[in-house]
């Protein structure tokens, strides 16, 4: 009896530190460690985070990029970092439910050894073809492709990338056989397609999004189940027959395992509270984002469920890594 109340009164002492640990949390700067190189999505969706969350936590909030390895190299370093808060990733869709499928020897798996915080933003894939191919829509770009079975050629920014893998769905929900043509990001690939060395592609529509505007390549649809804020006159797949068909990247803000949960949920707060500001939600629409939020098991689940779906789609198109 007396060793159950000791027990009991040493788990609500610690649990009353922890929480005033919390309260008083942060005392020091906070690094966000964005795992791809400056300038592309991650990046910017990161120091837009960062801004804000100096301005309300009064400390310093630094990005440091930590490219390799398909984001893999800052990932492992924050999973490698204290628990504390102090520390933190911007992981994006391929390196929190795609990688660890791929790569033999990671070193972690991100639902283990990471803990969720918010999805703050979410992008669409966009179907882009070359502007020399007749099909101007999605029915037409079907049927241009099952009359050349074999000589049709899809891009991407890499192998593995959600990207490549919508690619995949793609040909499985339409019977098409599609060669995949894989580069060393998108600029290359855009690129290629603008000048008519590949017949279509999908891409996250931020990287898209300046090509389509300049009419270098023409847009056949976005992967959301709804339009974006970004491109509304951009129809979605689904609309225009494919029920259902949805991929997304995103981009979601986590710590190291066992960083106490009452931090967690200070820093989910913070981040809800700005994603529901119009100039925030205005800065990720200019991006090409859209705006998410949302609980911490909201976060959780989705980890699950991308990684399930995406490992069901590696399994059936027999993807390797390279």
């Amino acid at each position: 009896m007396k060793n159950s109340i000791k027990l009991s009164a040493l788990f609500f002492s610690l649990l009353f530190a922890t929480a005033i640990f919390a309260q008083d949390f942060p005392t020091k700067p906070i690094k966000i460690i964005v795992p791809f190189p400056p300038g592309g999505a991650t990046d910017t969706i990161s120091r837009a985070v960062a801004e804000r969350l100096q301005a309300v936590l009064n400390k310093p909030v630094i990005v440091e990029n930590k490219a390799g390895a398909s984001g893999n190299i800052g990932v492992a370093e924050v999973v490698r970092s204290a628990p504390d808060g102090y520390t933190l990733v911007m992981g994006a869709a391929q390196t929190l439910t795609i990688n660890h499928q791929l790569f033999d020897k990671m070193g972690f798996t991100p639902q283990k050894d990471l803990a969720p915080i918010v999805v703050v933003a979410s992008v669409p894939n966009v179907l882009v073809v070359a502007n020399r191919l007749p099909a101007k829509n999605l029915q037409e770009l079907i049927a241009l492709a099952k009359a050349n079975p074999g000589k049709f050629s899809s891009g991407s920014s890499s192998t593995g990338g959600t990207p490549h893998l919508t690619l995949e769905m793609f040909k499985t929900v339409t019977g098409t056989s599609i060669v995949h043509v894989p580069y060393k990001g998108s600029a290359p690939a855009l690129q290629d397609l603008a000048g008519g060395q590949i017949e279509m592609m999908f891409d996250n529509l931020p990287a898209a999004l300046p090509l389509i505007s300049g009419g270098r390549v023409r847009p056949i649809g976005v992967t959301s189940l709804k339009r974006t804020a970004s491109a509304p006159d951009i129809p979605t797949l689904d609309e225009m027959g494919l029920k259902g068909f949805e991929t997304q990247g995103w981009f979601g803000l986590l710590a190291p395992a066992e960083t106490p949960f009452a931090i967690l949920e200070k820093l989910n707060v913070e981040v809800n509270k700005m994603i529901q500001s119009p100039e925030f939600r205005e800065r990720l629409v200019k991006a090409g984002a859209d705006p998410v939020g949302g609980s911490i098991d909201d976060f959780r689940q989705r980890l699950k469920a991308e990684t399930d779906r995406w490992g069901r789609v590696i399994k059936e198109a027999n993807v390797k890594a390279e």
